[in-house]
């Protein structure tokens, strides 16, 4: 699969605008992102790559700043090191799960041990909405329950929710990268009874699950909000990040027309994540 890195240039440079930059990418096809000293480094897919999409997405850019880019062919690499070298640090999630690298050789001990080799595939932790997902599945009680992670990336929240007691799992990511990664992060941790799948929301039909996790992005949780509920059991929770604290709002709206109550909000520089249920009638 042939990639490309699209450096972006930040003028000027703020946190908060990479981090509103990497998430509008997402939704035009860019999948992983790491920071840079005036920007972020973006990569997407080469057969994905829309220049229309791309000048649309920076003309209607929401914040006041000026982005500049320039797009670079890239070889195939070995992640591994370029995580290493570039971002990838051991973290420490509510004081009982740790996250780490194989490459790492110090890092804190916790109950929760994970090993993360994570490749192209988004999720190590790191990023707000991953970390307020896993502080989410470390509260809830999973014992013996069915539990999907839509959109997984390297599965980290399978992973956590089966160590955590869930069982019958299943990992749904559009990407075959991410497909690939979340087989080898699994081996890597020694769990099992986790179905990793290659496709979307289409995939779930005949489906059910107790407790949903979907860390995706605002767009497609909306459009796949029937889907999820229509598969969650009576009393079934469902739990959403990849979106801003502002778009808590509509998220709400969409859950309610589809059986579900907002219970409760995480928030995270500004990222959020919301656990709902299925209302049970009577």
């Amino acid at each position: 699969m042939d990639y490309l890195q699209v450096s972006f240039i930040i003028t000027p440079f703020q946190d908060y605008i990479s981090d509103v930059l990497a998430a509008e990418l997402g939704e035009i096809g860019f999948e992983s992102f790491v920071a840079a000293e005036s920007g972020i480094d973006a990569y997407v897919q080469q057969n994905l790559f829309s220049t229309d999409k791309l000048a649309n997405l920076l003309h209607n850019f929401p914040l006041d700043a000026k982005i500049s880019y320039h797009v670079t062919e890239i070889e195939s690499k070995d992640w591994n090191e370029e995580w290493e070298k570039n971002f990838f640090e051991p973290i420490v999630i509510s004081n009982k799960c740790v996250i780490h690298s194989s490459f790492h050789a110090n890092y804190p001990t916790a109950e929760y041990d994970i090993t993360i080799d994570p490749k192209m595939a988004f999720g190590t932790g790191h990023h707000e909405t991953t970390s307020l997902m896993l502080a989410y599945i470390l509260d809830a009680d999973l014992s013996g329950k069915t539990v999907l992670d839509m959109g997984c990336g390297t599965a980290v929240l399978a992973i956590l929710a089966a160590m955590r007691g869930a069982k019958n799992l299943t990992a749904i990511d559009i990407d075959t990268w991410c497909v690939e990664n979340s087989l080898e992060n699994i081996a890597l941790n020694n769990v099992s009874g986790i179905d990793v799948k290659l496709g979307d929301a289409a995939l779930l039909d005949g489906l059910h699950f107790d407790v949903i996790f979907a860390n995706i992005n605002r767009n497609i949780l909306l459009a796949d909000m029937e889907k999820y509920a229509a598969c969650l059991s009576v009393g079934g929770q469902l739990y959403m990040s990849g979106f801003y604290c502002q778009d808590i709002k509509v998220l709400e709206e969409e859950a309610k027309r589809h059986g579900l109550q907002l219970l409760e909000y995480q928030q995270k520089n500004n990222w959020a994540a919301v656990k709902t249920e299925i209302m049970v009638n009577g």
